[in-house]
């Protein structure tokens, strides 16, 4: 949303095309599927009914907190679906805010501290990025799970756990992101969230509160 700084480096990224095709399969065929803007585990096992527990494990080198357009996943066969139901992991979360453990999508987290932000969002559009190239302060290419942040208040580096936030092209409930970018607007307790998509579909997140879990 906000225009950022420009790089204290030249920087210089290139933006891959990804073409998609439809392709017309059955629901468990065994494939490779190309993650389309806005696909999530949850949501994959929701369309193919497949259940999420094994969907997940079927891509266990993918981080649930990072499918992004143009990832390759496997749909894995009904038969080699988990018969245990019920260790599915959902968009849940739960906080011990007594042992400072916070979980999320069934994985657990340490966290040091919480802070309540306000968060904007940016898109990889050159008018959002100072005419660099999709790219973070670091010149790593901009993915889900990148936010700016005032290195004053979280330091770059900086992991967290980032909830309360509505956006059909995020992760619901909370997702794992990483503070490697900076911005001009971004002073104080604010963040900018890097969403995938388009400018206009990712001016949708507007300015919302979110709470954020610093984690270990």
């Amino acid at each position: 949303m906000f225009k950022r700084f420009k790089k204290t480096s030249t920087l210089a990224a290139a933006l891959l095309g990804v073409t998609l095709m439809a392709q017309s399969v059955p629901a468990h065929a065994e494939q490779v599927y190309v993650a389309k803007e806005g696909d999530t585990f949850y949501k994959l096992s929701q369309r193919y009914d497949i259940d999420l527990e094994t969907l997940m494990n079927a891509n266990k080198n993918i981080s649930p907190y990072n499918i992004y357009e143009g990832l390759k996943l496997t749909l894995p066969t009904k038969s080699s679906e988990s018969s245990s139901s019920n260790n599915a992991v959902t968009a849940s979360l739960s906080v011990d805010s007594s042992n400072k453990v916070v979980e999320a999508w069934g994985k657990t987290f340490n966290y040091s501290e919480t802070l309540n932000v306000k968060a904007t969002a940016y898109s990889s559009d050159p008018a959002e990025n100072g005419g660099y190239g999709a790219v973070d302060y670091f010149g790593n290419p901009l993915e889900l799970g990148t936010i700016a942040v005032d290195p004053s208040v979280i330091p770059l580096g900086t992991k967290v756990l980032v909830t309360g936030h509505s956006h059909d092209n995020l992760p619901d409930q909370a997702f794992v992101a990483t503070a490697t970018d900076i911005g001009g607007a971004i002073k104080g307790n604010k963040i900018d969230i890097f969403i995938p998509g388009s400018k206009s579909s990712v001016a949708k997140f507007g300015i919302q509160d979110v709470k954020l879990y610093i984690i270990e």
